[in-house]
């Protein structure tokens, strides 16, 4: 069956890479092969970033290219940019009254109810993801989809092409109790596991196009 694969890059991150570092070097293509049933013949992996911020690490937006360039080695693979937006914002203070400090009367004043954050949101991956997910299903450029994420945003896009156009959807969670309404809407549910990624590395270094060696970072090994 032609599977075109639909990989929320941040998702994945956040849900199963952040802490492991070893498993950041993932191939998105091999783990969906892992995953799906061998019926489902890929002919596609639509995988959505955004740049990184070197706000907090400098090295990271290095490595983040790394691991692009990694990807470009897979012909089924492409790319698909968002945007991060940072801006400074006042944000709620959560704090209970048992840990105010306590001020000399004379000096006591109202404590404040906001403080000014530093907020960097990622801008767009959603939206692309939902937008070439109903593209290829008007266009029947699929048998099967697989959506590998975990966010509500997705729900009325799967559901309109699940319902409305009859396509197959599936859903790659990379959580052990993915959202009800994800589920709702999917017709079938596969959940990875640290295993499957763990087995779905690229090799220690991969050769681009050009034969340029393209190493694993050593901060991942």
């Amino acid at each position: 069956m032609r599977t075109i694969v639909y990989v929320d890059g941040f998702n994945l991150y956040y849900r199963l890479l952040e802490s492991r570092p070893r498993l950041k070097w993932v191939n998105p293509k091999a783990l969906a092969e892992r995953v799906l049933n061998p019926v489902n013949r890929i002919l596609q992996v639509r995988y959505y970033t955004a740049r990184v911020s070197g706000r907090l690490d400098p090295t990271s937006p290095a490595r983040q290219q790394i691991y692009l360039n990694a990807l470009a080695t897979v012909p089924e693979i492409s790319v698909h940019m968002g945007t991060f937006l940072s801006s400074t914002k006042f944000a709620g203070l959560v704090h209970p009254p048992d840990f105010r400090p306590r001020l000399p009367q004379p000096m006591a004043e109202p404590w404040p109810n906001v403080v000014k954050v530093h907020k960097t949101e990622e801008k767009g991956s959603d939206v692309n993801l939902a937008s070439h997910l109903l593209l290829d299903a008007f266009r029947g450029n699929f048998d099967v989809a697989a959506v590998l994420s975990n966010d509500s945003d997705l729900v009325e896009p799967i559901r309109i092409a699940t319902e409305e156009l009859g396509r197959t959807v599936g859903l790659l969670t990379p959580v052990s109790n993915p959202n009800p309404q994800l589920r709702r809407v999917s017709r079938f549910l596969r959940t990875i596991s640290v295993g499957h990624v763990a087995a779905s590395q690229f090799p220690e270094s991969v050769v681009a196009d050009d034969g340029a060696l393209i190493q694993r970072p050593s901060q991942w090994a």
